[in-house]
């Protein structure tokens, strides 16, 4: 995202345990985050923090002037999004935005991602990794992603 460094405001570094489980999984995909649209991003995240003991790794601005905050473990986590107030009653509340899937070797990936019939798009190179993303058939956002 342009403008926002998210070195300067994690509060874990965001690839390391992302990169040991695939390392642990033998090479294999591995889910990384589920992204969510909330109507109050700071009240699930309260709840996600008491109920599961998961803590706040990020939070910061988002798409379209919103605000997301990643809550989790150090490994995988749940990306919560609320949007400005202009567009609270958005479609898409309560649904996921898109599934995030870390594996070791992105470009592999791509290609077979390719060879199945899919078009990959919004390549980015932003810490902590490199990522793009693809929709599946069904409407499905998903997210691919590399911390190597």
């Amino acid at each position: 995202m342009k403008g926002l460094n998210m070195a300067d405001t994690a509060t874990t570094f965001p690839g390391a345990a992302m990169r040991e489980a695939v390392d642990a999984a033998g090479g294999q995909a591995v889910l990384e985050h589920v992204n969510v649209t909330t109507s109050s991003a700071r009240e699930t995240a309260r709840l996600l923090v008491e109920v599961f003991g998961w803590h706040i790794r990020w939070e910061g601005q988002a798409k379209l002037g919103g605000h997301s905050i990643h809550v989790g473990t150090d490994g995988p986590y749940v990306v919560l999004y609320t949007p400005p107030e202009d567009l609270k009653e958005a479609a898409g509340v309560g649904q996921p935005n898109h599934v995030g899937v870390c594996v070791t070797d992105l470009s592999a990936t791509e290609t077979k991602i390719r060879a199945a019939g899919y078009a990959p798009y919004a390549h980015a190179d932003y810490f902590p990794g490199r990522r793009f993303y693809f929709r599946d058939k069904g409407g499905v956002e998903f997210e691919v992603v590399s911390y190597a």
